[in-house]
């Protein structure tokens, strides 16, 4: 069994934590606050951002070297919700896993 880096568990773990919270925060407290958390183009963001940092977890836990692609592309879609869930409001949870996804996925990316 191929051992992962401690680098890339810490950026498995957050991918995790930020998939976690973007699907609950967008199922619970965005659909039942209405208005402009559930307004299409922020909604579409945070189920992206949500599905690219499962793929990129599971990407690095399968061990290509493809991980370097899509933890760049997950860092950019990261630093896009957290820009768009601080900007709506109240939702800083999502806010604070985003940006600790988008620096960890960057660093993985290099």
């Amino acid at each position: 069994m191929q051992m992962i880096s401690a680098e890339m568990q810490s950026c498995v773990e957050n991918c995790l934590n930020c998939y976690e919270t973007c699907i609950k925060t967008s199922m619970h407290h965005c659909l039942e606050a209405g208005g402009k958390h559930v307004a299409p183009q922020h909604f579409r963001l945070m189920s992206t951002c949500a599905e690219i940092c499962r793929a990129a977890a599971a990407v690095m836990l399968i061990g290509t070297s493809h991980h370097r692609n899509l933890c760049r592309v997950c860092a950019e879609v990261c630093e896009d919700c957290g820009q768009d869930c601080e900007r709506i409001g109240d939702m800083q949870e999502c806010v604070e896993a985003c940006r600790r996804c988008a620096e960890t996925c960057r660093s993985m990316s290099a």
